[in-house]
């Protein structure tokens, strides 16, 4: 039996919850709000409301945690288009944390139709009914999204989800990029929440156009993004900011290796510092006194 009471919610000012992970040292959502967060960085920054309008979507949600990005989704998926049939894959590499997030009162922000969802994906890593066929695969993401490379899995919209570059840089490389973009469709789009120069470069390396999510009402006074969207056109993004543009022309846009898709977190670290103190770019440094940034 798995243990999901190892997981303490923590409540968020939007009065949704998240949980802590000790292994990593961060928390799975913003204090801010974990349900705003995947509406905004991820349901509405991948053009759901418009794409439900047709018959069938399909959705990678990249480091499934509590399935909120996934629960977002689906309810505004169905509130647009309640018989819009949806395909959703997600990868989690501990399936305690998706199991501990339908206990109550933490389910209880969804509608009984995605909290029924949620509850089959935790329980049984599947659910599929007329309108939905939904797949949790557990295990490492980086070898687990072999499986739909194979399969030739499409995706209209990729939440990409992990911890951040700095406690999980595995997740954050050229060549895990290019596994999940493998599995993006040629229209769709994937969304983050980082910022980071080193991850949009990355996204770069695969192809991708980028895009930035603009700052909603509430953030912090250091932050200038809310993250990164990326698609195969550049139609339909919002273009970087000045700023943004010369932050990838500096060393902190040096992307995250691993060559053999294996390497420890250790390794991959090692290896971006080395490049970066053999680069001839421009310090971040100095790029935030010519920015202001504090």
């Amino acid at each position: 039996m798995v243990d999901a009471k190892s997981w303490v919610p923590q409540l968020t000012d939007d009065g949704s919850f998240t949980f802590f992970s000790e292994e990593f040292g961060e928390a799975f959502h913003s204090r801010y709000g974990a349900k705003e967060e995947a509406f905004q960085k991820f349901a509405q920054a991948t053009d759901l409301a418009a794409r439900a309008q047709g018959e069938c979507l399909s959705l990678l949600d990249v480091c499934y945690g509590l399935g909120y990005n996934t629960a977002a989704a689906l309810e505004m998926i169905w509130s647009v288009n309640p018989a819009c049939r949806v395909t959703v894959v997600g990868l989690e590499l501990d399936e305690t944390v998706p199991r501990a997030a339908i206990a109550p009162p933490l389910i209880e922000i969804w509608s009984p139709r995605v909290q029924k969802v949620l509850q089959e994906i935790a329980q049984h890593h599947h659910d599929q009914d007329a309108y939905l066929t939904a797949t949790l695969l557990i295990g490492d993401a980086r070898q687990t999204i072999q499986t739909l490379c194979q399969q030739n899995f499409q995706a209209d919209a990729i939440f990409f989800d992990p911890f951040s570059p700095r406690r999980c840089p595995h997740l954050w490389t050229v060549e895990f990029f290019q596994s999940v973009s493998r599995c993006l469709a040629p229209t769709g789009k994937l969304a983050t929440y980082s910022r980071s120069a080193a991850v949009r470069s990355a996204m770069l390396a695969t192809g991708l156009q980028i895009g930035t999510i603009p700052l909603g009402s509430v953030h912090l006074p250091h932050e200038w993004s809310q993250g990164t969207v990326g698609s195969f056109a550049a139609t339909g993004l919002h273009p970087l900011s000045p700023m943004e543009q010369e932050h990838l022309n500096t060393r902190a846009a040096i992307p995250y290796r691993d060559p053999t898709l294996r390497d420890s977190a250790e390794v991959i670290h090692q290896r971006h510092h080395q490049e970066q103190q053999q680069s001839d770019r421009e310090s971040t440094s100095s790029w935030r006194r010519r920015w202001h940034i504090h």
